[in-house]
């Protein structure tokens, strides 16, 4: 009894050790660096929606500065994203902007159904879905909605787990160059 109590002791710290690793070092992305994700760019499918063609898109856009947003359709807090994300898109032509979904179509969400909530809340560039949840894995996101902001190499300079406010998308597009 007492030799399980010992073994369940040192386990627990064990994990207390690791928590505190992980919350001084961050997690590092499989294959990639903090600011160079593994995986990317990606090639995600496009939909027929206002401000996007059916196609495919590549994340982030290679040789263009680019704001990548992840939402649901279901996540409250995404219709507040993409209100701060358009507050933002037209005073930035020189960025692209696309927004991707990782929920799969089938029997209870259609393509239709996500290009209707991108209409309803007044989405004016490229939407695409990404049913198997690369883009999600690849930025290392872990919530919704997520926004990264990427340079025109490619790098990650900002990233945002919650909604990312207007004004600090204008402060982190500020500091790239075009």
């Amino acid at each position: 009894m007492k030799r399980r109590q010992v073994l369940g002791a040192l386990a627990g710290a064990g994990l207390t050790g690791g928590s505190l690793w992980v919350a001084r070092n961050g997690v590092p992305r499989p294959g990639g660096s903090d600011n160079d994700p593994a995986g990317l760019p990606r090639e995600v499918e496009t939909l027929d929606a206002p401000g996007s063609t059916a196609g495919t898109a590549t994340v982030p856009r290679p040789g263009t500065p680019t704001v990548v947003d992840l939402f649901a359709t279901w996540c409250a807090p995404c219709d507040e994203q993409l209100a701060e994300l358009r507050a933002v898109h037209s005073d930035y032509p020189e960025v692209a902007f696309v927004s991707v979904t990782n929920e799969r179509v089938g029997d209870t969400l259609t393509r239709t159904d996500i290009a209707d909530w991108w209409a309803d809340n007044g989405g004016a560039w490229p939407v695409g879905i990404d049913p198997g949840s690369g883009l999600l894995a690849a930025f290392g996101a872990s919530a919704l909605p997520y926004v990264a902001v990427a340079d025109a190499d490619g790098r990650i300079v900002a990233e945002y787990s919650g909604v990312a406010a207007a004004n600090a998308l204008r402060d982190d597009l500020d500091t790239l160059d075009a």
